[in-house]
């Protein structure tokens, strides 16, 4: 069994609530029955949400020391968290996935908005998909699980 951390950053524990017109109407537990029902057979994926800077940087400490792929949705930490940056390029560079995601598409918002730190260390980036772009992830963790 292939286990994969979906993990979220500040806010997104609003999802369904806020801005609906930016990220949609549905919320975590909606993200996370699409993503357990599009799972490859073999995959276990563990949701997860922080408004907690440190957690999130524990939580990719954890994902390297038991080699575990990762799709995260850094959001506000995405533009100026270096801490997570040096965080998720650990994974990285412990040769496991970890793909960036984002439900809007950062760069036709707000210019405070057009710079990831994170980018730079990701296996990838999908962005502006909803959520379809952690299915998106997902699929695509499954595809390269095998080459990296």
């Amino acid at each position: 069994m292939t286990r994969v951390l979906v993990l979220n950053g500040p806010n997104l524990g609003r999802l369904g609530s806020r801005e609906p017109d930016v990220y949609g109407h549905q919320d975590l537990d909606a993200l996370r029955q699409l993503l357990l029902t599009n799972a490859p057979e073999g995959y276990d994926v563990e949701v997860r949400q922080t408004d907690d800077e440190s957690e999130l940087i524990g939580w990719l400490h954890s994902a390297v020391d038991e080699r575990t792929p990762v799709i995260l949705n850094p959001a506000a930490f995405t533009h100026y968290s270096y801490g997570l940056r040096d965080a998720a390029a650990l994974v990285t560079r412990a040769g496991l996935a970890l793909i960036e995601v984002h439900i809007s598409n950062p760069h036709a918002r707000e210019t405070f908005r057009h710079t990831s730190v994170i980018s730079a260390v990701a296996t990838g980036v999908i962005a502006g998909f909803g959520f379809d772009g952690y299915r998106l992830a997902l699929e695509q963790l499954s595809r390269i699980s095998t080459t990296l």
